[in-house]
């Protein structure tokens, strides 16, 4: 595996956290405020960094209706948030961040349709202007992406665009076609 054309064996441990951004299915979530959870990523950011990160992940609205607003506390002894709001906090983690890699490893799998559609939104502006990985089941998340990887077994079974893949009539169409008809009712 190469990172801006260097193996990644060869690359120092520290750089490659300091390079790469995950947004995994299982989000974590400090005790603490919304505040520390964000600044984790990055501590010195400033007050306008941390907003406008909340802004294009879809969360700072909820934060601003919390009487703490981003000192509102979060985890075991704090508000009990929904899996679209953790969701999404972690997105404004990963913005504050800005890494030249995004990772998002089944960020929307146990979410209803609605947050999900929420962390679509977010998620978007994000991978246009960097190298993204979008690991789902869901694709929805994926009909976008500039390259589809069909993985069965540990293998790449298909590659190609949407269209392509769908065009192609393989397990890419099946899952398509199962997935439509289910979101149809049918």
């Amino acid at each position: 595996v190469l990172f801006d054309g260097i193996d990644v064996r060869s690359l120092d441990l520290t750089y490659l956290r300091q390079n790469i951004g995950i947004v995994s299915q299982e989000t974590y979530l400090f005790n603490g405020t919304i505040r520390d959870n964000l600044l984790y990523a990055k501590p010195d950011a400033s007050e306008q960094e941390i907003v406008e990160a909340c802004k294009k992940a879809n969360i700072w609205d909820f934060v601003q209706n919390q009487t703490e607003g981003l000192d509102t506390l979060v985890g075991n002894r704090g508000l009990k948030l929904s899996g679209g709001e953790k969701q999404r906090i972690s997105i404004a983690r990963v913005l504050l961040k800005d890494p030249a890699l995004l990772i998002f490893d089944e960020a929307t799998s146990a979410l209803d349709s609605i947050s999900e559609a929420k962390i679509q939104e977010a998620i978007e502006p994000l991978i246009e202007s960097r190298t993204s990985i979008l690991i789902a089941h869901r694709l929805s998340t994926i009909l976008a992406a500039d390259e589809i990887l069909v993985i069965k077994d540990g293998i790449i079974a298909e590659r190609g665009q949407h269209n392509q893949l769908v065009k192609a009539g393989g397990m890419y169409t099946e899952l398509y076609e199962t997935q439509f008809k289910k979101a149809m009712g049918k």
